[in-house]
């Protein structure tokens, strides 16, 4: 019973106790409250920002009252929450004061709010000098951020070199031409804008081998894995190279049918020779490559003893033909052949004496020119290598074996070389001084010559020997041979070239367009500066494409005209067709100092090899009204037939026109052969006059002096008038032009003093 009386007390409390009596609850029911119920947990201080604009509440529930808003971006602070629900501080100002309210938010409008302590904050990273190129438009900015000051705007494909970065900025900076001089402005440019920058230019054909174990990649840098790895002495074709954005040199080389790069460091150029045919013999067993290195497939093996011929080696690489395979063989393994004695046939006719083996024993030995980089034998081919004369190189040798090699002293050694990379010359006078060492030769002196065969004329040399001293002392150019080579090419710097250009030199002159065509330098001082520098990094270098001796030497040609290599030495090669061209130099040189054995024996060579000089900067401005007609289509806006405006020609041969009242850059006409391209219609060139002005006149008649209503300076352009039929308006006798002149009035110009351009 009591147990029963227990039940029905429980049951009576559920029934009518109820929860709002505040009754016993049975175990069952309160164990599902307990789940269901949101507990308060409690938690360190948190700071929050809202994710957006959120409100505050009374409680943990919309139904509560709200309390206030809280902004998108604000941060707040929790200690507690309740499911979803945190129970928040917030402080915000009002009216200069700190106001701070607590209440309740929803959990799904908050993230953890993430500091950035002084540690962690972005620092600047310095690195190698790298070049960028620029995306897109950008603006350069004076600091790392979108709020800093504007320096000026970026074009897309600027280049800019930078070597520091802020987080995602590039603290760059640019350099451009304004107003003809170089300004260069840094500033900061995000990331996004710039990627890295490397240069590709065509380069001639060349050889490059191995110095060392080296690596070959698909990308001229190492930022990917190397593509393949190759032992020393192995050679590779190139055609290109590559100077990356951190100012490497690399060559893009042909290896197994793959073009990778290999930097310039790691491989040493190769020569490629060609001479009359030779025989080697095989010192031991050795293949055949199929190029000109180790690493390449092997064709076929030869016999040790076998005798091979050969015209052409590159590097230390002898191309043979064995059982109809054609490919390499390494120098190492080769040999001069055993002698074979010969035996004379009998001959009606008395026996001609025999040419003596040369045995030189002179006292000094006779100087020779060597033509490429040199490998100078212990005894003759297949010997050990004791050294590697560079190409230019002078030496001496008063010995020479049967087969054709030279013995000879470089660097402390002494050793023998084939004759086939020597040139024979003999230094009696200024065509063989090397032009490398510095003249003795006085301003005065130079000022001198020049004066003295002026005669009166127009001259921009005058007064100008310290230019030609100081460009001299400069680039390390013999400044005797500066200042001759000017007087020859200029006529005493009273050339139309010279005196309309200040171009002495006639650098940028085609035959067909000489004057137009001729580079525009700022003054006399430049342009002998812009020609040292190219002599000296071109003619006179070893390395250069026009290196032939780093003297004048001469010329020799075939019945046809066609220079022969082999009877020709120096500059006067390449630089003139003149075959007589080194000796006129020479003797301007010799006039103005006679020559000295003793001081150019002595005389120290500089070696220094400044950077090729680009094209000057400078342009022909010509006048108003200047009409072209286009014989070929030369842009989508110039077509055949067109009749244009020309309005300038720069250096680097562009021409800028005017069509349908747009201004174009054209860059498509050739000036070697300009009447392919156009014909220009009205423009002349003042020239032949005997003074430095020509008179414009208002009539044709010369007997007056109240006619002239103008003059044009010598060399200038002028306009030549058109008639309605774009015919040039003349005289009833043709002899005198009508032009118009930069004010507007019209007037008679004789065609004695007027050389029409570009016809």
């Amino acid at each position: 019973m009591k147990n029963m009386g227990k039940v029905m007390v429980l049951s009576t409390g559920l029934v009518f106790g109820g929860l709002s009596t505040g009754g016993a609850l049975p175990f069952g029911f309160n164990q599902l409250y307990q789940v269901e119920a949101a507990s308060l947990v409690s938690f360190s201080k948190t700071s929050y920002e809202t994710k957006d604009n959120l409100r505050m509440r009374t409680g943990p529930s919309t139904k509560d009252k709200t309390v206030l808003t809280i902004p998108k971006g604000k941060e707040v602070t929790s200690t507690q929450k309740k499911g979803d629900w945190y129970k928040v501080s917030y402080t915000y100002k009002s009216k200069g004061k700190n106001v701070t309210k607590t209440g309740w938010v929803s959990g799904s409008y908050l993230k953890k709010k993430v500091y950035i302590s002084k540690s962690s904050a972005p620092k600047t990273v310095t690195f190698t000098k790298t070049n960028y190129s620029i995306s897109t438009n950008v603006n350069m900015r004076t600091g790392a951020s979108t709020s800093s000051k504007i320096v000026l705007t970026l074009k897309k494909g600027a280049t800019v070199t930078s070597k520091e970065k802020l987080g995602k900025w590039f603290k760059v900076s640019y350099t451009y031409t304004s107003k003809g001089k170089s300004v260069t402005k840094s500033g900061w440019v995000h990331g996004d804008y710039v990627k890295e920058y490397n240069q590709y230019t065509k380069t001639s054909a060349a050889y490059y081998f191995t110095k060392r174990t080296s690596k070959l990649y698909s990308s001229p840098d190492t930022k990917k894995q190397a593509v393949v790895s190759l032992p020393s002495q192995n050679g590779l074709y190139s055609n290109q190279k590559a100077v990356n954005s951190i100012g490497q040199t690399w060559y893009r080389v042909s290896f197994n049918g793959k073009s990778l790069y290999v930097n310039s460091s790691d491989v040493s150029k190769g020569s490629v020779k060609t001479f009359s045919k030779k025989d080697y013999q095989l010192k031991q067993d050795t293949y055949v490559f199929s190029s000109y290195g180790a690493v390449y497939a092997k064709l076929i093996k030869i016999p040790k003893g076998t005798i091979v011929s050969s015209v052409t080696s590159i590097g230390d690489w002898f191309a043979v033909t064995y059982q109809g395979k054609k490919g390499y063989v390494s120098a190492a393994s080769l040999q001069s052949p055993p002698k074979t004695p010969v035996v004379s046939k009998p001959t009606e006719k008395p026996a001609e004496k025999p040419a003596e083996t040369p045995n030189l024993n002179t006292k000094d030995g006779s100087s020779y020119l060597v033509t490429d980089d040199l490998n100078m034998r212990q005894s003759g081919a297949g010997t050990p290598v004791l050294a590697v004369i560079p190409k230019g190189t002078t030496v001496k040798s008063a010995e020479k074996t049967a087969d054709d090699w030279y013995r000879v002293t470089y660097s402390g050694k002494t050793g023998y070389v084939s004759g086939d990379y020597l040139k024979e010359y003999e230094i009696t006078d200024y065509r063989f001084i090397d032009l490398r060492t510095k003249s003795s030769v006085t301003a005065k002196q130079i000022n001198d010559y020049i004066a003295a065969n002026v005669n009166g004329r127009p001259s921009v040399l005058l007064n100008t020997g310290q230019a030609f001293i100081d460009a001299g002392n400069k680039f390390g150019v013999n400044a005797l041979y500066l200042a001759a080579h000017a007087i020859h090419e200029s006529g005493y710097g009273t050339s139309n070239i010279s005196l309309g250009k200040k171009n002495l030199f006639g650098y940028g002159a085609y035959d067909a367009a000489p004057f137009i065509g001729a580079y525009r330098f700022s003054s006399v001082a430049a342009c002998i500066n812009y020609v040292a520098q190219k002599m000296k990094s071109d003619y006179l270098n070893p390395n250069g494409t026009h290196f032939e001796g780093p003297f004048l030497g001469y010329l020799t040609k075939d019945s046809k005209g066609t220079r022969i290599p082999s009877k020709s030495i120096g500059m006067n090669f390449w630089y003139a067709s003149d075959s007589n061209w080194g000796n006129k130099i020479a003797q301007h040189m010799q006039k103005i100092l006679a020559y000295d054995k003793n001081y150019y024996g002595k005389a120290a060579i500089n070696t220094n090899v400044p950077a090729s000089p680009g094209i000057p900067a400078g342009s022909d401005k010509f006048p108003a009204g200047i009409q072209v007609k286009a014989n070929k289509d030369l842009s989508s806006e110039v077509k055949k037939g067109t009749i244009f405006t020309m309005l300038e020609k720069s250096n680097d041969f562009k021409v800028l026109v005017n069509v349908n009242k747009k201004d174009y850059w054209l860059s498509s006409i050739r000036f070697d052969k300009y009447k392919e391209y156009i014909s220009v219609l009205n423009l002349g060139r003042v020239s032949g006059v005997g003074t430095d002005l020509l008179n414009v006149r208002s009539t044709t008649d010369t007997s007056k002096k109240d006619n002239i209503i103008g003059t044009l300076p010598l060399n200038s352009y002028v306009q030549l008038v058109l008639d309605s039929k774009q015919k040039l308006i003349m005289d009833k006798d043709q002899k005198w032009y009508q032009v118009k002149l930069s004010n507007g009035k019209l007037g008679w110009a004789s065609k004695v003093y007027i050389t029409k351009e570009l016809p």
